[in-house]
């Protein structure tokens, strides 16, 4: 009972200002995330702007690791193109080289085969049950730039969710703490 009111008495202790300030700026900092995050999807075309290569599949171009900067136009994609595709069924978006296109002049659609650069074979092993071809929808966007290694922390947060509550955590604590 007296741990209860030692922590009641420091609550009521607390200035309201400087804690309404932080929680202000955390929710700019946050909003501001967020625009920047719309922004790019705005100026890229691309649903995912970023996207950040999470196998082995693309070396020696591309490292686990590495942050792809994508971007999607009306431009027909053309075989030797890299191409980040999601395919029904699939949370996680893949990073792979365009190795066949077929035009159907007719319908002006195309049907896109990718294989992964260090895969020994093409990737209809990936595609959903049935499935031998990608069509334009499945296209998030093209590879036009990278960031090597810059991708790890998402990898490692990933991988070991213990690790995204740390940073998350300190991250926190760091705003709060601030002193303006």
């Amino acid at each position: 009972m007296d741990f209860q009111r030692r922590v009641a008495q420091r609550v009521r202790a607390m200035e309201i200002r400087p804690v309404l300030a932080q929680t202000i700026s955390l929710g700019m900092i946050l909003a501001s995330a967020l625009i920047i995050w719309k922004g790019l999807i705005v100026l890229t075309g691309s649903e995912s702007p970023l996207v950040v290569v999470l196998s082995e599949s693309m070396e020696p171009g591309f490292q686990r690791g590495d942050i792809l900067f994508l971007h999607m136009n009306k431009d027909p994609i053309r075989a030797g193109e890299i191409v980040v595709y999601n395919v029904d069924g699939r949370d996680i978006p893949i990073v792979h080289r365009v190795i066949k296109v077929h035009e159907r002049y007719d319908t002006a659609e195309v049907d896109i085969l990718t294989k992964g650069d260090n895969n020994p074979g093409d990737d209809r092993g990936l595609y959903a049950q049935g499935q031998l071809w990608l069509e334009q929808q499945h296209i998030m966007g093209r590879a036009i730039g990278y960031l090597p290694y810059a991708g790890w922390l998402t990898i490692a947060m990933t991988e070991k969710p213990i690790f995204k509550y740390v940073v998350i955590g300190v991250l926190g604590l760091l705003v709060v703490a601030s002193k303006d």
